[in-house]
């Protein structure tokens, strides 16, 4: 049982370090909670309303040092013209490890209807973002010990990259392609014996379709995710359900997200080596009350061997602002 912990362990830090603390900011189900543009620099200014949104994530209760993460985020329109701008800051921490990084982005929408009322739009989207990782090795060492492979002091190093991607909305379906970390950066190096990494290129590709019955307040909302990173040719896939119910004072939704990696990773069993895909489920709950948003977020992680039996909690915040009328007779919960 200590072989697995200690593999799982290994396996851990290996993957927190390469998938998600250089990567930019982390992608987990957040973007399902009125959130695309976390993911998707086309999705800037899309809605009616501009928008700001903060979540905090913790992971691991009970945990020391477990990760956690928080982003700050705003988008809109440049007043009626098709050119919207948006930001995102964050900081994501990992035990000793830590990210913190901002992004600036612009994009432009492109109608292709002939009236307001039949919704057929390509966006664009450019994120440009400076990213700066640290390494807190004060507490490495007790005093008067020394390993010439640990300085004892908090080491940074700071990238910048480029993420790109476009939206197509059409009626009541959407579809989402964007290419995050574009450019190849030197690899980071905490110390001669350290791993490099100078290909962080991720690929996110989501598609979704909302229905429901004419004259009902139940709107539903099936969609997925696929996700590839080069460097390790890594690959998972989000499959999700949400539903909406109109109220007088807004409106109120939730669902369920299940996230499984289409790669195993394998590990010491016994006298064996077994193998395991990551699994998480997601279930989500939400309300937007007049123009504020809130939104709670608990993952759970079904594999039979991992770090801690607790899940991931995360919260949203959000506010809604120079908003417009309702353009669109559509199903586009994202748009309207």
């Amino acid at each position: 049982m200590r072989l697995k912990k200690f593999c799982l362990v290994v396996l851990t830090a290996l993957f927190a370090n390469i998938g998600i603390a250089q990567e930019g900011v982390p992608i987990y189900s957040d973007y399902l909670l009125d959130n695309y543009y976390l993911i998707h620099p086309s999705m800037a200014g899309v809605a009616n309303c501009a928008k700001v949104r903060l979540t905090a994530r913790q992971q691991w209760f009970g945990v020391d040092d477990a990760p956690s993460l928080q982003t700050l985020s705003i988008n809109g329109r440049l007043g009626d013209s098709p050119v919207a701008l948006g930001g995102i800051i964050f900081n994501d921490a990992n035990g000793f490890h830590s990210t913190v990084g901002g992004y600036a982005t612009f994009a432009y929408h492109l109608m292709f209807s002939r009236n307001e009322i039949d919704l057929n739009m390509l966006s664009f989207g450019l994120s440009a973002g400076f990213l700066q990782y640290k390494l807190d090795e004060t507490t490495f060492l007790a005093p008067g010990e020394f390993d010439q492979l640990i300085a004892g002091i908090e080491q940074s190093a700071t990238n910048f990259n480029i993420d790109f991607g476009f939206s197509y909305h059409f009626v009541d379906f959407y579809a989402h392609f964007t290419a995050k970390n574009i450019l190849r950066n030197e690899g980071i190096n905490f110390n001669e014996q350290g791993f490099e990494f100078d290909n962080l290129r991720t690929y996110l590709l989501s598609a979704g379709y909302t229905f429901n019955k004419f004259g009902s307040d139940w709107s539903y909302e099936p969609s997925i995710m696929y996700m590839y990173r080069d460097a390790t040719e890594e690959s998972t896939i989000d499959i999700n359900a949400k539903v909406y119910r109109e109220m007088d004072f807004g409106k109120i939704w939730g669902g369920l997200s299940y996230r499984r990696s289409l790669d195993g990773a394998e590990f010491l069993d016994g006298s064996g080596v077994s193998s395991q895909k990551l699994q998480y489920f997601t279930p989500f709950i939400g309300v937007d009350y007049n123009n504020f948003v809130f939104a709670y977020t608990y993952s759970y992680q079904a594999n039979t061997v991992n770090f801690n039996t607790g899940g991931f909690h995360q919260i949203t915040l959000g506010y809604n602002f120079n908003c417009r009328r309702e353009k669109f007779e559509c199903n586009c919960p994202a748009v309207n």
